[in-house]
């Protein structure tokens, strides 16, 4: 029986007590606004010719320099964004409860976050981020403004919720996901109040799971890395940890760590995974790279190439699926091997639907695997 029957089986087994788990996720929101910059206008609304590349948006400003310009941003879209809620959304549509505790709105949920707040019962800690990502046919350039970010603390977190609520939401949890420590500038000292003043007084739970992903840590020092990964390994201490990596991420971590970069094979991701999970003594740590998943534990090391898509319809939480597809299997007691396929699939159904997948659409996506692009 290969990895996809067994992966079949468990979800045929263990789908069905999705609903009886529980999940709370924080800590970040985005609003993001999707934009094309205007090369030449030729009437009203829609009516023009878009700055193609990001060589001539790069050569537009440039010429500006002495100068002065004035570019016009054509805004697509406004939707919801942030690795929190994108993979609390993905949680959403797999069928498990979740909560949301975040950056949602100050005085009122902004509207791009109405509908996620109703579904997640959300506690919002303050203004969202607000995320101008300028789109052209060869990537995309994020702007980002994250001064409400700084609100992010343990202090205003206890505040919106009420003490009560914050810990009934903690010791009900199955799995506690904490995301884009990244973009939150307070995030680590909200993990050592965690750590000191929350987790000590909640009553056992057997099976309790957390999950830890920085988000792209390159602009953050060395120093603030090296702190923040042995407050993740505290945490072990209180439920089983992952801690979820892309390629980058896996790289920068394991530089950190005193290790000379490898390359981007099975067995290298594998060592990677393996050395970053034994040197923080956590229980699980996952990489990720866009075409296959590697992951170690105390068990051992696993791999799977993933269903690659060369023309996705998003990329954009691709990332955030992946992570939401492989807690859901861990948190529902599924083998390491099968939290990998799950979660490729999670991605892979993503980025060629743009929509959050059930765990049916998975076990679908996982029957039609060699049909997939």
């Amino acid at each position: 029986m290969n990895y996809l029957e067994k992966t079949l089986d468990q979800l045929a087994d263990k789908a069905a007590t999705a609903s009886s788990k529980n999940t709370l996720v924080g800590f970040d929101g985005f609003v993001d606004k999707i934009v094309h910059p205007v090369d030449q206008r030729f009437g009203p609304g829609d009516d023009f010719q878009a700055i193609e590349t990001i060589a001539e948006f790069g050569s537009r400003i440039s010429a500006a320099a002495g100068k002065s310009a004035n570019i016009e941003l054509y805004q697509q879209m406004e939707k919801l964004g942030g690795n929190g809620p994108i993979m609390a959304n993905a949680l959403v549509a797999a069928g498990l409860p979740t909560r949301y505790i975040g950056a949602l709105g100050k005085q009122a949920i902004h509207p791009v976050f109405q509908d996620f707040a109703e579904k997640t019962q959300a506690i919002s800690v303050t203004d969202p981020g607000i995320t101008t990502a300028a789109e052209f046919k060869d990537g995309k350039i994020m702007l980002g403004n994250m001064a409400a970010l700084d609100e992010v603390t343990y202090d205003h977190m206890l505040a919106s919720a009420g003490e009560g609520v914050f810990m009934d939401m903690l010791s009900r949890a199955d799995l506690i996901a904490m995301v884009n420590w990244t973009m939150l500038p307070y995030l680590t000292q909200v993990f050592n109040d965690l750590l000191d003043k929350a987790l000590p007084s909640l009553p056992p739970h057997e099976n309790r799971h957390f999950f830890f992903d920085l988000a792209d840590p390159a602009k953050r020092s060395e120093g603030d890395i090296k702190t923040v990964i042995k407050i993740i390994s505290r945490f072990q201490n209180y439920g089983a940890v992952t801690f979820g990596l892309n390629l980058s991420e896996a790289q920068q971590i394991y530089k950190v760590l005193g290790h000379e970069k490898v390359g981007t094979d099975e067995d290298d991701l594998k060592l990677m995974a393996q050395t970053i999970r034994q040197e923080l003594d956590l229980s699980c740590v996952v990489v990720h790279p866009t075409r296959c998943a590697a992951c170690a534990t105390r068990d051992g090391t696993y791999f799977i190439e993933g269903p690659y898509c060369e023309s996705p319809k998003i990329t954009t939480g691709a990332g955030d699926h992946f992570n939401a597809g492989f807690m859901t299997g861990m948190t529902l007691g599924m083998s390491p091997e099968a939290c990998l396929t799950i979660a490729v699939s999670f991605s892979g159904s993503y980025v060629r639907t743009a929509k959050s997948p059930s765990l049916s659409d998975i076990a679908n996506f996982i029957r039609g695997w060699d049909s997939h692009e």
